[in-house]
């Protein structure tokens, strides 16, 4: 799958022959498409999401190791990548084949079998996967409820230890799966992931909810964010995801509007500090809106947690910045609301586009 190409005709002029410049595509893909990586695959049996989180020192994983079909399952195909077997082995379980004989099959067809790194899990939770030979560096796999997670050319077996581990921490919260996913890829990000070092690097999300309206698109397709290069991928990558869902704290708010306003909004009233005692409506043209009167609850909250105003320290009139969510998620956890308020808002952050 080569999300990249550009097929482009050029015309030299009147008198000559048009000429096809080939297609392009990232240059380090030029001796073969070969993903060294580690990642994830998940479903969330509360939802119905299936999904694939991963991340490399070569650019545009996301355009060849993660694959996802609505309420079928998800596929990772890494090492010496063979991008068909996404298609294959979601054909299978299409058609109601087990993930292990699907992926035995698969790999019975495969004369390049050892060089392959393969994982695929069904809607159930059912899952198989494959670590060929490879090349001389620690490569594993391991399986979970809901998830399969593997790497190669890692540090060590703690990064997918902590992928694992990170994953199984977040089954049955409010978060949607593309969330966790990223969260579980940045815990073994940080304990060092592929050994490679001073290449470029990628990651990418790929979630699919088969529910009714919670896409766009007609392939369910509900998170898709590929960043093809970047000297921090997995920051970057839960950089653009929160930024898309509008995610309160992903930027500093003094007076403007978006869905992170009507989220600071529902906070503030279950504290009691915005429209005590009524319903915020999540509609109508002030429901997003930074409006006075959101102003001075924020510099109420702000004020009875003992920080700037401006009255006392001189700080800007309704300043929502990092501490002072991080003091409104604490106020809640002690009113014992914490967990309400965040299920009130997960719908709000879904993302669909």
């Amino acid at each position: 799958m080569r999300m990249l190409m550009i097929a482009a005709v050029l015309a030299l002029s009147s008198t000559t022959a048009p000429r096809v410049v080939q297609a392009q595509e990232p240059y380090a893909w030029r001796d073969g498409l070969v993903f060294h990586t580690f990642s994830i695959a998940g479903i969330d049996p509360r939802t119905g999401e299936v999904g694939v989180a991963v991340t490399t020192r070569v650019p545009c994983v996301g355009n060849g190791v993660p694959w996802v079909r609505k309420g079928v399952g998800a596929v990772a195909t890494q090492a010496s990548t063979r991008t068909e077997y996404g298609t294959e082995l979601l054909d299978a379980l299409a058609r109601g084949e087990a993930p292990d004989a699907a992926l035995k099959r698969a790999l019975a067809a495969d004369s390049g079998f050892q060089s392959r790194q393969v994982a695929v899990i069904s809607i159930d939770g059912r899952s198989a996967q494959h670590t060929g030979t490879g090349p001389n560096a620690w490569a594993g796999h391991r399986a979970g409820k809901n998830y399969v997670t593997q790497g190669n050319i890692l540090v060590g077996p703690e990064v997918i230890e902590a992928v694992a581990r990170s994953f199984e921490a977040t089954e049955g919260t409010p978060m949607h799966l593309a969330d966790r996913l990223i969260t579980a890829l940045n815990a073994g990000f940080v304990l060092g992931g592929d050994k490679r070092h001073g290449l470029r690097t990628s990651a990418a999300v790929v979630v699919a909810d088969a529910r009714p309206g919670m896409s766009r698109r007609s392939d369910g397709q509900t998170a898709h964010i590929n960043v093809c290069e970047h000297a921090d991928p997995v920051g970057e990558l839960r950089r653009i995801y929160d930024a898309v869902s509008q995610t309160l704290g992903y930027r500093t708010l003094e007076q403007f509007a978006g869905g992170d306003v009507y989220q600071l909004k529902v906070i503030l009233n279950a504290l009691g500090f915005y429209k005590r005692g009524e319903q915020v409506p999540a509609r109508g043209p002030e429901a997003n809106l930074f409006t006075a009167e959101t102003v001075a609850a924020v510099d109420a909250f702000r004020a009875s947690e003992k920080m700037g105003t401006p009255a006392v320290g001189g700080s800007p009139a309704g300043l929502v910045d990092a501490e002072t969510v991080a003091r409104l998620w604490s106020a809640l956890e002690r009113a014992g609301k914490a967990a309400t308020v965040r299920q009130q808002l997960l719908d709000i952050t879904m993302i669909r586009r």
